[in-house]
């Protein structure tokens, strides 16, 4: 029996989600989770074989969310689930330890493929996303023209973004204050940013919330 957690934010989504894979006689939903800290929470109680995951959950982002599910459960593989082609989204799941990547719009075609490799602990990337990374990686990191934050700074953007206290995003990622303020004032900098106002314009110009 393969389990699998669902996280999504919308509802709508999960349940097609769970229909489609649940088609499968051996295949069973064991948890499903509307932001990132379920979602973390749901993987430690659960243990899946299979966490799909969507980029943008709020409290937690996919990216920090994976990485945490990683990091406690290494045998759970992760598939990120996202509508946004982005070649930071797609680097940053890789160094957050997911080993497959959906875009949304692939979903109809390519979900069952997607579960059933990495339930054999094999990689899965959809065409597109596969030129992505390719494009990704034989590019220097740092050279694409744009600012490349990193996973935590990513994550600490978008806590500010949804009105999270230093203290809060501090308590969601599991770190000190001290350091969230340290990604922000360095998220800052790398976009040549000057407030907290215009951290949360970039984040959802970039939608890592919704605006």
């Amino acid at each position: 029996m393969t389990t699998i957690l669902i996280a999504d934010d919308h509802d709508v989504v999960r349940r097609g989600l769970r229909a489609i894979l649940e088609a499968h006689a051996t295949w069973r939903v064991v948890a499903e989770a509307s932001d990132g800290k379920g979602a973390v929470a749901s993987a430690f109680r659960c243990k899946p074989d299979v966490a799909i995951i969507d980029y943008g959950l709020p409290r937690l982002n996919g990216i920090e969310a994976a990485r945490q599910i990683r990091h406690h459960l290494p045998d759970t593989e992760i598939l990120i689930f996202t509508m946004h082609n982005s070649d930071d989204i797609l680097l940053h799941a890789l160094e957050a330890g997911a080993r497959g990547f959906l875009l949304k719009s692939d979903a109809d075609d390519y979900v069952i493929a997607a579960v059933r490799a990495l339930s054999q602990h094999k990689p899965f990337f959809t065409g597109k996303v596969s030129e992505t990374l390719i494009s990704s990686f034989l590019a220097a990191a740092g050279t694409l023209g744009t600012p490349v934050l990193t996973m935590r700074e990513n994550s600490v953007v978008q806590l500010i973004a949804e009105g999270r206290t230093n203290k809060e995003a501090a308590d969601l990622l599991g770190v000190s204050p001290k350091t969230v303020e340290a990604a922000r004032t360095s998220a800052l900098r790398k976009l040549n940013l000057k407030t907290t106002a215009d951290l949360i314009r970039y984040a959802v110009r970039n939608r890592l919330v919704d605006g």
